[in-house]
């Protein structure tokens, strides 16, 4: 497989740079085998049934943009610089790895100072990345970190306007529980308390799963030969509950549908051994044409960037030839794409 097998043009027009409100009313592509149609996603009550599970990841994204000062005493006086910082995940030993802009402009063993309650320490740097150790823990980093930083938009948002108070709201589902995401799982942000409950009613069932979304998942992807491609990896929860519901639902013949392709991902990742058990840890499981689906049945997701790994995601689901004209539909009725845009529910033929 060569990335061009996964590029097409997309209308710049088309990147929606804030989401439909409400969130249900963003539309939503249903491509159900081979017919496809236009709904919206308070349509979901009409395209699911009693019995169904969606898997949900209940990753909290956290405000991980911080603008701040070093300061370095020097013999005409005190000398400041602005650095950026971007953090990217945890480190087993307390520190953040992070993004500094300029990374140059800071040596290790200075204090960056983002505000009266935080400022962090560079104890070092690898691979362009630096680590970070920060003056709090716990709910206190957690309240300075919502006081200090910004929601961290995609790239592709970033680029045309700055991240501001909404995006605190928008760029979070209403599910969120467990901190420490730098991406949002998207495909979630379509919904409310509202369509959740109608969706209740109707029979269908969640469970729950976490899967932290790092900034890893807007890398594009190097390389022509799709094969040689190394995927980020990303820390991920299965509980035992979570795998024992999915795994009767598999035996009751009962579609799972995991929204978003994190979650995707990660049930995938648990079933590795042929059937979903409980996990723990990173994964990086790249999933092309041709990968043997062991849990999904179907999948709630936006629109992908072109010649991305999700794109090869949603290709290995439906088949390449599918999602092609999937995506040419979406272009012609100018559904929204990426991380704010409209939703698809892609299910695949029996």
């Amino acid at each position: 497989m060569k990335l061009s097998d996964f590029d097409f043009d997309l209308p710049e027009r088309l990147i929606a740079t804030r989401p439909a409100v409400p969130r249900t009313s963003a539309r939503m592509l249903v491509a159900d085998g081979d017919t496809i149609h236009d709904a919206r996603v308070s349509d979901l009550t009409d395209w699911l049934r009693a019995g169904d599970l969606l898997v949900l990841n209940d990753t909290r994204v956290i405000p991980a943009r911080l603008s701040g000062q070093r300061r370095r005493d020097s013999k005409q006086g005190p000398v400041t610089a602005k650095i950026e910082v971007t953090l990217l995940e945890p480190r087993s030993d307390g520190t953040w790895s992070a993004l500094l802009k300029p990374l140059r402009k800071v040596h290790e063993g200075e204090e960056i100072v983002f505000s009266d309650q935080l400022s962090a320490t560079l104890e070092g740097t690898a691979d362009g990345q630096g680590h970070l150790r920060f003056n709090c823990a716990g709910e206190d980093f957690d309240t300075a970190l919502a006081g200090a930083g910004s929601m961290p938009l995609p790239p592709y948002i970033a680029a045309k306007r700055p991240a501001d108070a909404q995006d605190m709201t928008d760029y979070q589902t209403v599910f969120a529980r467990n901190s420490g995401a730098v991406a949002a799982p998207t495909a979630s942000l379509h919904f409310d308390d509202e369509l959740l409950a109608r969706l209740q009613d109707l029979g269908v069932e969640f469970v729950h799963v976490t899967l932290h979304v790092g900034a890893g998942t807007f890398l594009p992807v190097k390389v022509d030969d799709v094969s040689q491609h190394k995927m980020h990896a990303e820390w991920g929860q299965v509980s035992e509950d979570a795998a024992a519901r999915i795994a009767a639902a598999k035996r009751q013949g009962r579609r799972v549908i995991p929204v978003g392709t994190t979650a995707l991902r990660l049930i995938e990742t648990a079933a590795r051994g042929g059937e979903i058990t409980p996990w723990q840890g990173d994964t990086d499981i790249f999933i092309t044409p041709g990968f043997e689906f062991r849990v999904a049945d179907a999948l709630m997701t936006n629109f992908h960037l072109p010649k991305s790994t999700l794109m090869m995601l949603v290709s290995a689901l439906m088949g390449p030839a599918p999602i092609r004209a999937i995506y040419a539909h979406a272009i012609a009725e100018e559904y929204r794409f990426f991380s704010y845009g409209d939703s698809s529910l892609l299910l695949p033929k029996a």
